[in-house]
């Protein structure tokens, strides 16, 4: 099923089509980003941001927790950012918005305290896209790194995302994270924004 859910009605019309089939773990990864600074950034960009990020969560989660209640278990994970702990000077509403994702994923499971549900952030850090790959394999000639992945992923990691792990992230990192939250095996972690970043934050 598809929908804005960044919309009121849309949200609606989707999380009515997900109830239909029931609902025992919810994950909000939604979340639209454009480049602004503190100087471009519009109070319209600031409102958006608020509202694709955090607000299509808040939707999906006033519509499909009522359910999870009657049951008495259920896992919600809203996808963060390590913008959320470490904000990005050329995204500064998309940084604020992912903070207070983190900070409303807290709340959250304080009010859900004794229900059987758990609610936890998993914030990435750079994860690299095939578009991503695409783009520094075709700008590598220019700098004179070299083109292919392996060789070239050390030096767009030393130069865009240093970190312990010495690599990017990858679809699969958040994903392992993801699947572990909301398994049976991680019923005691509640609350917490798991950084799935390699480390990045803790660099200076």
């Amino acid at each position: 099923m598809l929908g804005d859910l960044s919309d009121d009605e849309a949200a609606e019309e989707v999380s009515e089509q997900a109830l239909a089939w029931g609902v025992d773990v919810l994950v909000n990864n939604a979340g639209p980003f454009v480049e602004n600074d503190w100087e471009t950034a519009e109070p319209k960009a600031w409102l958006e941001a608020v509202n694709g990020n955090v607000l299509s969560a808040v939707r999906m989660i006033r519509a499909l927790v009522p359910p999870m209640r009657e049951r008495g278990w259920g896992r919600i994970i809203n996808v963060g950012s390590r913008a959320a702990t470490t904000p990005l000077p050329n995204m500064v509403e998309y940084s604020a918005a992912k903070a207070a994702v983190v900070n409303m994923t807290t709340s959250l499971a304080r009010h859900l305290a004794g229900s059987g549900i758990t609610a936890n952030t998993v914030s990435p850090g750079v994860v690299v896209t095939d578009g991503m790959r695409r783009m520094f394999e075709e700008g590598a000639a220019e700098r004179g790194w070299p083109q292919e992945w392996p060789e070239l992923e050390p030096r767009v990691v030393a130069e865009y995302a240093p970190n312990p792990a010495g690599r990017l992230g990858t679809g699969e990192d958040i994903a392992a994270a993801v699947a572990f939250l909301a398994s049976p095996l991680a019923g005691y972690i509640n609350g917490i924004d798991l950084r799935v970043d390699g480390g990045i934050a803790a660099v200076p």
